[in-house]
């Protein structure tokens, strides 16, 4: 069965025949990405025309502080298949996904960023493996251009560090760039924690699920939105969503201390005893010293492990203030829709 159609009106007065009901929908956060717009949409409805089946692109846009808004406006006046949800302020590229994927239509779901660094060319192959019937399609790092060794070193680390930590299997080397079918957005729609991790949430929901590698490009322009300090934000939002390892470290932290206290007093024990006529001065100054090294060493770990409590609490304490994940300050191209 066809889908249904609506007529559009474009600004030059013609008319086109739009599909109501997209197969496919690709979701694209957007945060000052004004240089790469353009040419990510061209390349993006290019691949989705050549596959013959009706979709969308929703940009979202996450509060971009340059010319962004304005060339999306302009790109969902041009083609209506582009559609454009703008936040209120920047609320993150996790929460960005989050929205695209509430508005998106489609039986299908494609996450990819628009800096052109996952190339838009891989989703026909991402679709083949839906059309096999996976579920939750990712693509998978083979090669990484243009990005600096420290980079892929702490990515590689981060990557095995978390899918040995956590409760999910994560994949090894895999971004947000996926397909997802639609009972695996509507399950993921159903979760609506604060502290997101997106390309956990969809291994931990489960379904049939593969990897398919691709080749990663270099940015063409602009700069990286993940500097190092949002980098580490992310780490620990990830391993905060899916292991208690850290909370876990504090009571083996415990045991150890205890252990090498244990040990340290019996030594102690033992050198007094072995020592006859110990010289007053210098056994002060070695009591002293290590009483200060235990102290201190002691209080680094509590305040350690204070802080790790303290991450865990902040984020209850978001979930407990419910509030929204996100504000949409307009949105264009949905007003067939009842969000």
């Amino acid at each position: 069965m066809q889908p249904a159609l609506i007529i559009d009106e474009t600004a030059n007065g013609s008319q086109r025949r739009i599909p109501a009901s997209p197969t496919f929908s690709v979701v694209a956060p957007v945060y000052n990405e004004e240089l790469l717009l353009p040419e990510f949409c061209r390349r993006m409805v290019a691949v989705l025309e050549s596959i013959g089946e009706p979709f969308e692109i929703v940009l979202v846009n996450d509060g971009s502080r340059d010319r962004s808004p304005e060339i999306m406006n302009q790109l969902h006046e041009q083609d209506p298949r582009i559609k454009v949800v703008n936040f209120s302020k920047n609320f993150g590229h996790q929460l960005a996904i989050t929205a695209g994927t509430d508005y998106a239509r489609g039986q299908a779901v494609i996450v990819i960023d628009s800096d052109l660094q996952d190339p838009p060319e891989v989703i026909p192959d991402l679709i083949q493996r839906w059309r096999e019937g996976y579920q939750v399609v990712y693509a998978v790092r083979a090669e990484r251009e243009g990005e600096t060794w420290f980079k892929k070193v702490t990515a590689a680390f981060f990557y095995r560090l978390i899918d040995r930590i956590t409760n999910v299997n994560i994949p090894v080397d895999t971004g947000d760039f996926r397909l997802m079918d639609r009972k695996v957005v509507d399950a993921i729609s159903g979760i609506r924690e604060h502290h997101r991790f997106m390309r956990g949430l969809s291994v931990w929901v489960g379904f049939k699920q593969i990897g398919v590698p691709y080749k990663r490009d270099a940015r063409k322009a602009g700069e990286t939105k993940y500097p190092l300090r949002k980098m580490l934000k992310f780490a620990m939002d990830g391993i905060t969503s899916f292991s208690y390892l850290p909370l876990q470290l504090a009571t083996y932290m415990g045991f150890v201390v205890a252990a090498l206290s244990l040990l340290f007093l019996i030594a102690v024990f033992v050198l007094r005893l072995a020592a006859a006529n110990p010289d007053p001065t210098t056994a002060a100054f070695y009591g002293q010293a290590s009483t200060l090294v235990t102290v201190l060493f002691l209080g680094s770990v509590q305040l350690i492990f204070l802080g790790v409590i303290g991450e865990y609490l902040g984020r209850i304490y978001d979930e407990v203030k419910r509030r929204p994940l996100y504000i949409v300050a307009d949105a264009l191209g949905f007003e067939d829709e009842k969000k």
